[in-house]
């Protein structure tokens, strides 16, 4: 299986851009939105990374699920 954690985090790294220039400019919703998914696809990446599948879009529960080494 190709490791595609790397795409994800850079993914993520331009989604967390993306919400810093929205909330820069008072787009809040959309920053809000825009950082949610950052955070979402950093916690896949993370997951990929270890070797582990990811489900879901709840931040916190996918970071509860990571299994560390």
């Amino acid at each position: 299986m190709v490791d595609r954690s790397f795409d994800w985090f850079k993914q993520a790294v331009w989604d967390l851009d993306q919400a810093i220039r929205s909330e820069e400019d008072g787009f809040y919703e959309w920053a809000c939105f825009i950082a949610q998914q950052a955070a979402e696809k950093a916690a896949k990446a993370l997951h990929l990374k270890l070797g582990q599948e990811a489900w879901g879009h709840v931040v916190a529960r996918l970071l509860r699920e990571l299994r560390l080494p």
